[in-house]
């Protein structure tokens, strides 16, 4: 029984059922009902089935649930991930691209009859706020409940999302996906930007078969963000509450593994505490950015949830992310506790439980097991939590219009590069820092040491269509919001002294940089200029209570050396050639100019 009289969505649903041909089709709405109906049904899976969800310890983590994957499907897959437009180009040299009509002849014989015996879940979704300008809708059809219960937690899921799309519109994502054999070998997640269209196939594993999460938010919603002039970014969205009451919004964009989730749920210390300094969080990934009646850049989270990963979370790693996760949460592919069926991840704290079940479902002395080499859980394995649990959630989270963003932070991991924090000369200048984002690689296990990978606006894996008309795209947008443009900054957390060891505090004591930050987007602190931007004076940085940080420590954080830029400079060249004539001219220009500068 359908939710919806748009004839669209009904035409594109039936063809589905007809090429998949599932037993029985549910449409969600997104009631209690259902959802508990359908959380009975997985919980009384037997032990063999892949599919099944188990209950945790009610007391301890009321309403969560457990599930582990198959070992061959653990985290997204670059390599079998597609964008799929009609020229190649459009795609970019930093997508796997083919032919659309050709993957649809590849795939189209996967599908064939895939969820026969099988029941299909039609999902209706909105991305973003119900009744939000800024949101949009999807539909994904899966046979997956364990996809109907990680997307009631991510987005806006049910029939209210109908509400957005109307009628008669046409202008929503159409995903499906099918679990099918969980074959890695014909594993395809693959983007149709100019049909509006996601498949997934072969895959249970969230990053891959959540449609609305990286593969909506991002890769299709950066291409409808060029087409329609709006931005689809991997931001966190953070508010400051400054002692006065005002009211200070910032995006920011890192690379993995560059402390984001801690920023976006960021605890000011002490000090900051005393005085009067809130921060909330408005989203911890994917920010939508679209220009006001006001001529200002407003942002919504288009996500309901956290998709976060679990090892390194702990009250003191992110003690916000933690309590998130504490109940009405599914945890994926972790330890469990089986002495009183909690969870546990390396880095929880310094106690792996004796009685334990490691993520394949091995049941082992935990500390035994660890100390032979083994992990408890899986590097990359996931809670997906309400954002609604989070301690410091904005009260603006729901808000349909958005926050108004006054500065745009950008930052990677570099030894001994870029400095602790600094501001571009303006919007073209601040288009340049991002795109040549980047962080160097710090395990051996991933290669050689030190390795500078660029992730252009930490988008390098997310963006829908060629980076350089990405590029152009975000240089058309510093046009359109002329002198309301947010400021554009820097940030390196990263600087080590010549042991290797990080220099900078980190964790909550990063607000001292936003404390400068967002003075300087309100004009109340001066700046140096420097060939690579705006710097702060040394004594502009508020580093009282912290111990091992002086004046000339922070002269230090900060200097610039013109050698190793220059270094920089030459490794962005063969980055920037491979877009050859769609790299915008501004981008070639902006690189000229610092290299002019350092000279």
């Amino acid at each position: 029984m359908s939710l919806t009289n748009n004839p669209n969505v009904n035409k594109w649903v039936d063809e589905m059922i007809a090429l998949t041909k599932p037993e029985k089709v549910v449409w969600i709405d997104g009631s209690k009902a259902q959802l508990d109906a359908l959380t009975e049904e997985v919980v009384a899976l037997p032990d063999s089935s892949r599919d099944k969800l188990y209950r945790l310890n009610e007391e301890k983590l009321p309403g969560c649930l457990y599930h582990r994957t198959l070992p061959n499907d653990v985290a997204r897959v670059e390599d079998r991930t597609f964008i799929c437009t009609s020229k190649k180009e459009d795609a970019g040299p930093t997508n796997n691209w083919s032919d659309p009509k050709e993957m649809y002849a590849k795939l189209t014989p996967l599908y064939d009859g895939v969820m026969k015996g099988r029941t299909m879940y039609v999902i209706p979704y909105s991305m973003g706020p119900i009744g939000s300008p800024l949101a949009k809708v999807g539909v994904e059809v899966s046979d997956s409940i364990y996809v109907v219960l990680n997307m009631n937690i991510m987005t806006r899921m049910g029939k209210a999302a109908f509400d957005n799309l109307g009628d008669t519109s046409d202008d929503f994502v159409r995903g499906l996906h099918s679990k099918a054999d969980v074959d890695p070998e014909n594993r395809y997640i693959v983007h149709f930007p100019e049909d509006n269209t996601i498949w997934s196939i072969n895959s249970a594993y969230g990053g891959n078969v959540l449609l609305g999460k990286k593969c909506f938010a991002l890769r299709i919603a950066s291409y409808q963000g060029k087409n329609e002039s709006w931005m689809a970014e991997h931001m966190l969205i953070l508010g400051i509450k400054k002692p006065s009451g005002e009211m200070k919004y910032v995006c920011a964009a890192f690379p993995s593994a560059c402390g984001k989730t801690n920023l976006a749920m960021l605890i000011p210390p002490e000090g900051y505490k005393a005085k009067g300094y809130e921060v909330f969080t408005v989203g911890d990934d994917i920010a939508w950015l679209k220009q006001g009646p006001d001529g200002r850049l407003y942002a919504i989270n288009p996500e309901n949830g956290f998709f976060g990963v679990a090892p390194g979370t702990s009250a003191k790693s992110n003690f916000n992310a933690l309590e998130s996760c504490k109940k009405n949460t599914i945890f994926t592919n972790v330890a469990l506790n089986n002495a009183d069926n909690t969870v546990w991840w390396e880095g929880l704290d310094k106690n792996p439980p004796v009685d334990a079940t490691e993520w394949k479902g091995a049941k082992v002395n935990g500390p035994e097991y660890i100390a032979e080499g083994g992990k408890l859980a899986h590097p990359n394995s996931r809670f997906t939590a309400p954002a609604e649990n989070c301690p410091c959630i904005s009260p603006e989270f729901n808000n349909p219009k958005g926050v108004p963003i006054d500065a745009i932070v950008f930052g990677g991991r570099r030894a001994k590069t870029a400095p602790l924090v600094y501001q571009s000369f303006d919007w073209n200048h601040g288009t340049f820092v991002g795109a040549i984002m980047a962080s160097e690689t710090t395990a051996a296990a991933a290669g050689a040491v030190g390795v500078v990978r660029r992730d252009p606006m930490a988008m390098l894996p997310f963006c829908g269509y060629n980076m350089g008309d990405y590029w152009a795209h975000w240089l058309d947008m510093g046009k359109k919001l002329g002198d309301k443009a947010p400021k554009i900054f820097n940030v390196n957390w990263f600087r080590t002294d010549d042991e290797g060891h990080f220099i900078w505090p980190g964790f909550g004591d990063n607000m001292r940089v936003l404390d400068w930050i967002i003075d300087r987007c309100d004009g109340l602190a001066e700046a140096v200029e420097t060939p690579i931007g705006f710097e702060p004076k040394p004594e502009d940085i508020n580093i009282e209570g912290l111990s091992d940080i002086d004046l000339d420590v922070v002269k230090d954080l900060l200097s610039v050396d013109k050698s190793l830029w220059l270094e920089d400079c030459e490794n962005i060249k063969p980055f920037f050639e491979k877009f050859g004539d769609r790299l915008p001219k501004e981008m070639a220009d902006q690189l000229s100019a610092l290299e002019a500068r350092l000279a």
